[in-house]
C-alpha cells in the first residue's frame, strides 16, 4: 500500500535532485529520506531513481511516469481536503429549497441573492410545491430546506423559522360585475363562485380562507380546485371564479385579475422557513434567510 507520505517524500527528491536538499525541505534527515524511497522501489517492484551518492542523476522512465502521476493524486487529495473543510463550514455543496408560489412576490428572491452573494460555490435548486408536498420532500431527503404556510399537520422534527408576512385578498378577473366596486367586502363574494386549492395540500391556508368567509357571513361554494397559487389564479383570470389569495401575488396577471384588499381582521399570515436535519450550507442559508426567531 502506497500512502501519500511516500508519494510526497518521492516528489521532492525528484524536484531537488537531491537526497539532502529534499530531506531539508520536508523537514527531516537524509537518511530516513533515503531509506523511505528504497522502501517505496521495494514496494513498487522497480527503480525510479537512478543515482549517484547524494545526488539523483535522473529518473527512469517508470520514475518519470511514477512522478507525473503521484503529483495527480497529491493534487486530488489537496482538493478532497479543501472540498471536504468546505463542505463542513457550509461554503460548498447543493441546498435543494422549496416555495410556496406567494414567496417568489415577497422576501425570497433578495434572500437568495445575498445568499449567492454571500456563497458562491453553494448552488440551489428551486421547488415550487405547496406547503405539504415541502414536509414530505423535507422528511424523505428530497429537499433540505422549504417555504411554507404553517401550520403544519405533523410538525414533530420539522423547525419552522419566521421568514415573511403577508395578508389574504380577494382576487376576480377584470371583467367580473364586482371588479369596479368601491368599499368591497369579503360578504360582497358570498354568492360566487370559488376556485381554491385542496386542503391536503395547504391545510393551514384552507382553513384560514373557510374561517374568514364563516365569519363574514357564508360559506364558499368552491366549484374548482387547482394545484398551486399561479394555477388558481390562472382560473380566475379566465372568469372560472374568484379566489382568496396571498396579497404579495398581485404582480400576477394584473391586466387580467383584479385584487381587491380584506379589511376584515384575521387575514395577516406569516411564511416560516422550515428545515429537517440541515447540514452545514442549509444552516448557512437560515442565518441569511431567517430573522432569527422561531414559530
Amino acid at each position: 500500500m502506497i500512502d501519500l507520505r511516500k508519494m510526497e517524500q518521492f516528489v521532492t527528491v525528484a524536484e531537488e535532485r537531491h537526497f539532502h536538499r529534499a530531506a531539508q525541505r520536508l523537514g527531516m534527515s537524509q537518511p530516513p529520506l533515503t531509506v523511505a524511497i528504497r522502501r517505496l522501489e521495494e514496494d513498487l517492484g522497480v527503480d525510479l531513481i537512478e543515482r549517484g551518492g547524494n545526488r539523483v542523476l535522473g529518473l527512469t522512465e517508470a520514475g518519470l511516469t511514477f512522478l507525473h502521476e503521484a503529483r495527480e493524486t497529491l493534487r486530488q487529495a489537496d482538493h478532497a481536503i479543501a472540498t471536504t473543510r468546505e463542505t463542513a463550514a457550509g461554503r460548498t455543496g447543493l441546498i435543494r429549497l422549496g416555495y410556496v408560489g406567494s414567496a417568489l412576490y415577497g422576501r425570497l428572491p433578495d434572500t437568495i441573492r445575498t445568499f449567492r452573494r454571500a456563497r458562491p460555490n453553494v448552488r440551489l435548486e428551486l421547488r415550487e410545491a405547496t406547503t405539504a408536498a415541502q414536509i414530505v420532500g423535507l422528511r424523505d431527503g428530497t429537499l433540505d430546506a422549504g417555504i411554507v404556510i404553517p401550520p403544519i399537520a405533523e410538525p414533530t422534527g420539522i423547525e419552522l423559522h419566521h421568514f415573511d408576512q403577508d395578508r389574504l385578498c380577494i382576487a376576480m378577473s377584470l371583467g367580473h360585475p364586482l371588479a369596479s366596486k368601491d368599499d368591497f367586502c369579503l360578504a360582497d363574494i358570498a354568492d360566487e363562485d370559488f376556485v381554491l386549492w385542496p386542503m391536503v395540500e395547504g391545510r393551514g391556508f384552507h382553513l384560514q380562507v373557510i374561517r374568514l368567509c364563516t365569519e363574514a357571513g357564508f360559506v364558499p361554494r368552491v366549484t374548482q380546485e387547482a394545484h398551486g397559487m399561479h394555477a388558481v389564479l390562472s382560473l380566475v383570470a379566465v372568469g372560472a371564479g374568484v379566489s382568496v389569495v396571498p396579497e404579495s401575488m398581485r404582480q400576477f396577471r394584473p391586466d387580467q385579475i383584479t385584487y381587491q384588499p380584506i379589511a376584515e381582521a384575521g387575514a395577516d399570515f406569516p411564511l416560516c422557513l422550515a428545515l429537517h436535519q440541515p447540514g452545514p450550507a442549509t444552516v448557512a442559508f437560515k442565518e441569511i434567510a431567517s430573522f432569527g426567531g422561531s414559530e
